[in-house]
């Protein structure tokens, strides 16, 4: 049997640390709150099973985690859209670092491995370089468009860009090396 009250303090304690958490990782404040809602749905549908959730902070984490690698693979399978200026030099890395999504089982877990890595590590970065990424790596959008969007400099913009790839190679060439060189001859 459900119990409301455990689900309600629950997302009352969780919802703005689990909140800050997607937000940081997911640019979008709607794709972010839709995010944060899908795993309160799946916490309520995990309630109503037989076995009960031990570490229900992890958990909720661990399914935001998987929700926002979910958002980043649909993303990318979606086609980007073309480089149509000269503001937009710098080509999209994560074309040419992760391995085909049609590249069969074993290129689909090292492609799952290294999102996983990626989001990690754009953690690292400082939030205007996270975000320049994101903006032309997930979303799509032309320096151009975030010159306009933001105010800045499209020099700096490209350089934030730059810093936060030559960044993720270092960190990632070691799981690079280990899971992607046989099947993804691009180099980092």
């Amino acid at each position: 049997m459900v119990k409301p009250d455990l689900i309600t303090d629950t997302i009352r304690r969780e919802y703005g640390r689990l909140g800050r958490f997607i937000r940081r990782r997911v640019a979008d404040p709607d794709e972010a709150e839709d995010i944060l809602q899908d795993v309160f749905f799946e916490l309520v549908e995990a309630y109503r099973l037989p076995n009960a959730i031990e570490q229900v902070g992890a958990w909720l984490f661990r399914v935001a985690r998987n929700r926002i690698i979910d958002r980043f693979r649909k993303k990318r399978e979606e086609p980007l859209p073309q480089a149509n200026t000269q503001d937009d030099e710098e080509e999209y890395w994560l074309e040419h670092a992760l391995p085909a999504p049609n590249g069969g089982p074993e290129a689909a877990h090292a492609r799952t491995l290294l999102l996983e890595a990626i989001i990690l590590t754009l953690d690292e970065l400082p939030a205007v370089q996270r975000e320049v990424f994101i903006a032309h790596e997930l979303e799509g959008l032309s320096f151009k468009d975030m010159a306009a969007q933001t105010g800045r400099n499209i020099n700096s913009l490209l350089g934030w860009k730059r810093l936060a790839v030559l960044h993720l190679r270092a960190r990632l060439q070691p799981f690079y090396d280990d899971f992607l060189k046989e099947e993804h001859p691009h180099e980092l």
